[in-house]
């Protein structure tokens, strides 16, 4: 059995309120795209069965695109919030 001292506590971010606004941006930005899907689906469901590329329906095709939307966004927020932490947080403790 390994006894090891115990971690130190975690440091204070310095970026968190930075980086609670970008996911706040970043979460109303998809649900307007979300609410467009909904909007077509409530307003003209017929559309949704349109062809549109490679023989798929639009349904199908803004079905992954929010898919892939939500990767895609998680990536860039996990990179902005990495730059925000570098940024702020190094800023601090020079101080």
């Amino acid at each position: 059995m390994l006894h090891q001292p115990a971690s130190a506590p975690p440091e204070q971010d310095h970026a968190s309120e930075s980086k609670s606004r970008l996911g706040l941006k970043l979460f109303f930005f998809y649900a307007m795209v979300y609410f467009g899907f909904v909007f077509i689906s409530i307003s003209r469901p017929a559309l949704l069965g349109k062809k549109i590329f490679l023989g798929l329906n639009l349904a199908i095709i803004y079905g992954f695109g929010l898919i892939l939307l939500a990767i895609i966004m998680g990536f860039l927020y996990h990179i902005a919030a990495s730059r925000l932490e570098n940024k702020m947080n190094h800023r601090n403790k020079k101080s």
